[in-house]
């Protein structure tokens, strides 16, 4: 439930954002728009005023009153065996400020590797594919590198990486959570440049059909609603199980929403089709919910009580990276005119994962029933 909810900030966001850019609740100068910009409550015309400063400073009138409810209500729960001792409340925020730092400057250092020399960058040009690996390892291994207790508690933490089921839960997982956040990022870019909007090889801004910006909340909006349902399935028949047979719809609308895709780009009108993959996409997105709901079942049964927290923050901080990969992937195969091939090698590693899951979990007398 907690998750789930958490979830639903995504489609919350894609709705409100758009709407206070509208008008000057905020105050501020406002930008004038050079182009016609489809919004959540219809196009705003070129010309037309808008507040785009106000996409951040509705964040603080959200996040104000959260923080004052976490300092004056919440409590830190302590196990005098595990938990480190990080002092008093000042010490231990100068530490996490601390520690995400240290990701800051591996995450700099690795933008700085993968940028162009006019951007700021090295000019190297060095491939995502090995940039993301290096920076999630330099900065686990900046993180060790913390004396006192951290250390210890760190230390302590890191053995999840000695188990074989860390990696493969983590494969599992971004199946899910990555395929939620990353879809969610790449949907709204995806439907606008397939169904009408801007298609490849026109003119940037040149409507010709389908305004998406009414549909893009949809998606992410089902996939956490639903999540609470994958964990509910779970208590009932296990999580592997419902991993197994949600992977398999998974693959089948992935699958159909690629070939939907291609006819979409190769008909002179896009829109004919666009209900099809509408569908396909809700079907797409309530499996990830239902999925994240399974899966964090599974972490639950499959590892020990002081492992399982460790195991839970490793495994979505790695599939948070979806929310990066996805819509890049996207974006390469929509340059080339070929969306529908990320679907199909999205569908092809959730029949990895598919094989993955059955043979540690899900098969009869797999190694760990869960």
């Amino acid at each position: 439930m907690n998750a789930g909810l958490g979830n639903f900030g995504v489609s919350t966001m894609q709705v409100v954002i758009p709407l206070v850019m509208t008008a000057g609740v905020f105050g501020g100068v406002p930008m004038i728009l050079e182009n016609t910009s489809g919004t959540l409550i219809g196009k705003i015309a070129a010309g037309t005023p808008t507040y785009l400063h106000n996409a951040g400073f509705i964040w603080v009138v959200i996040l104000v009153p959260i923080v004052a409810a976490a300092w004056f209500g919440m409590n830190n729960i302590v196990d005098e065996h595990v938990s480190p001792d990080i002092g008093s409340t000042p010490s231990a925020l100068g530490k996490i400020i601390g520690m995400l730092f240290i990701g800051l400057i591996t995450a700099s250092v690795g933008l700085w590797l993968m940028l162009p020399e006019n951007a700021g960058g090295s000019g190297w040009n060095v491939s995502k594919w090995l940039v993301l690996p290096l920076v999630i390892a330099a900065t686990v291994f900046a993180l060790k590198m913390i004396p006192g207790a951290i250390r210890t508690s760190l230390d302590r933490q890191y053995k999840i990486f000695n188990n074989k089921h860390t990696w493969a839960m983590t494969i599992i997982y971004t199946m899910t959570f990555g395929s939620f956040i990353g879809y969610a990022n790449a949907f709204p870019k995806l439907i606008d440049d397939v169904f009408g909007v801007i298609r490849v090889g026109e003119q940037a801004g040149q409507a010709t059909g389908l305004e998406s910006a009414g549909y893009i909340w949809i998606g992410a909006g089902v996939g956490a609603l639903i999540r609470p349902l994958g964990g509910w399935l779970s208590d009932k028949v296990g999580g592997a199980r419902v991993t197994q047979w949600d992977t398999v719809i998974m693959i089948a609308s992935t699958v159909g929403a690629g070939y939907v895709v291609s006819l979409a780009m190769a008909s002179p009108d896009p829109s004919q089709y666009f209900i099809v993959f509408l569908i396909l996409f809700i079907v797409l997105f309530a499996t990830t919910g239902i999925g994240n709901g399974s899966t964090f079942r599974m972490i639950g049964v499959i590892f020990q009580k002081d492992m399982r927290g460790p195991v839970l923050g490793w495994t979505s901080a790695v599939a948070a990276y979806g929310a990066y990969l996805i819509p890049k992937i996207f974006a390469g195969q929509i340059q080339a005119g070929t969306p529908q091939y990320a679907l199909y090698g999205f569908a092809g590693y959730y029949v990895s994962c598919l094989a993955l899951n059955w043979w540690f979990y899900a098969r009869k007398n797999a190694e760990i029933e869960c």
